[in-house]
This record gives structure tokens, C-alpha cells and sequence, in this order.
């Protein structure tokens, strides 16, 4: 399945999309050798972070110029509450970990830097900035899931991989391609690659996925 030409354009020029995609967390998922302990260390921080990526799509609602754009991010924002979220919920209660500790998780600062940066992208930008930020989580997440579950040799993790690989959430990254490759030709035209905002969203893009990066980081590190 496809996620749409902006996005392949955005993955192919940023160099860390590797670093971020097949980095040492992902791989620990793959194989089973990642630890218990950092796997619920990642879901706690994780829990946070898609509290405010949920604010950031909600945030897509009102920079959405039309009807189409604003269904897809409500549709988006329930899929983050109502399914994702819940998903969280349910495996650190296997743990021992109620929704109300994973509420009261200390946010890292990897996690800070990285919603507030979307946010702010939202924010201070229009839809596209917005996008531009958003990408690497929902696409990258897709990616993710798809190689793990053709070449996982565990399955501890097998949940979590299958969430990921699922032709719902396959669907949802499909979804967005299409949202955002709209939303940039009816904002920067037929050429988007020949606009002078064109290099900025790259930017944008390469940014968030870098900050990808330092999360898988930081759940190395519990």
C-alpha cells in the first residue's frame, strides 16, 4: 500500500528515516531482545506523547480548509483515543500499570521536544506545517509494522507489531498520504516541489523524524 507522493518525496531526503525506522528499539522489537522494562518505559512515554499528538490532529481540524480535510483528522483523532491510547491501556495493565499511573508519568524531555515541536508547528503554520510534522510518526509507524511483522523472529512483541501491520491502521497511513498530497496541491499547486515553501516542509519533515530518532532513544534508556 502506498502512502501517497509528498511523503515518499519527504522519507527519500531526509537521511535519518533509516536511523528512525530500523534503529536498535525497532530491531529489539523484531527479534524479541528488546527488554520488558523499556518496552513499558516506551509505552508510558508513549501514552503521554499520543495525548498531545492527539491535541496536534485535533489542531488539524481547525487549520483544514475543507470538509474532506477535517473528516480525515477527526477520523484520525478518534483512532489515536479510542484505539491507539486504549492499546497502551490495556498492556500496562497486564503489567500491573492502571491508566491512572500511566497519566501521572513524568514526561522526558526527548518526549517534550518532540510534541511541543509538533504542536508548535501547528500552531505558528498552517495545515502543511502541521502535516509536514505529523508525517514521520503516522507513516513511519506504518513502515515499522510492515517490515517487522514480514521479518519479526519473536513473537513477544507480536501485538504490537500486528497493531501496526493491520490493514486498519495500513489504511489510516493511506488515508493521510492522500490528505496530505491534497492538501499541498490545493495550497502550493501542481508544481509543490518548484515553491519556495517547499524546502521548509522538507525541513519540518526532517526535523520530526530526527526527534523520532531521540524517542527510540530515550526508550532505551529507562
Amino acid at each position: 500500500m502506498t502512502y501517497g507522493n509528498t511523503f515518499a518525496a519527504w522519507r527519500d531526503n531526509t537521511p535519518v528515516w533509516l536511523a528512525y525506522t530500523r534503529h536498535a528499539f525497532v530491531q529489539g522489537l523484531g527479534d524479541g531482545t528488546l527488554p520488558h522494562a523499556a518496552f513499558l518505559h516506551y509505552l508510558k512515554q508513549d501514552y503521554v506523547f499520543l495525548i498531545h499528538f492527539s491535541r496536534a490532529w485535533a489542531l488539524a481540524i481547525t487549520k483544514a480548509d475543507t470538509v474532506a480535510e477535517m473528516r480525515l483528522a477527526a477520523s484520525t483523532v478518534n483512532g489515536l483515543i479510542n484505539e491507539e491510547i486504549a492499546l497502551h491501556i490495556k498492556t500496562c495493565a497486564e503489567a500491573g500499570i492502571d491508566e491512572a499511573a500511566l497519566f501521572a508519568t513524568q514526561e522526558r524531555q526527548e518526549n517534550l521536544a518532540y510534541t511541543r515541536y509538533v504542536l508548535d508547528a501547528g500552531h505558528s503554520g498552517d495545515l502543511l506545517d502541521l502535516l509536514a510534522a505529523l508525517a514521520p510518526c503516522v507513516m513511519g509507524y506504518c513502515e515499522i509494522g510492515s517490515h517487522l511483522a514480514a521479518t519479526k523472529t519473536s513473537d513477544t512483541y507480536a501485538e504490537w507489531i500486528n497493531t501496526y501491520a493491520s490493514a486498519d491502521y495500513q489504511q489510516v497511513c493511506h488515508d493521510v498520504g492522500l490528505l496530505i498530497d491534497g492538501a499541498v496541491a490545493r495550497r502550493l499547486g501542481d508544481d509543490p516541489k518548484g515553491s519556495p515553501r517547499w524546502t521548509a516542509l522538507q525541513a519540518r519533515f526532517a526535523m520530526a523524524t530526527q526527534l523520532e530518532v531521540g524517542f527510540w532513544d530515550m526508550g532505551l534508556d529507562p
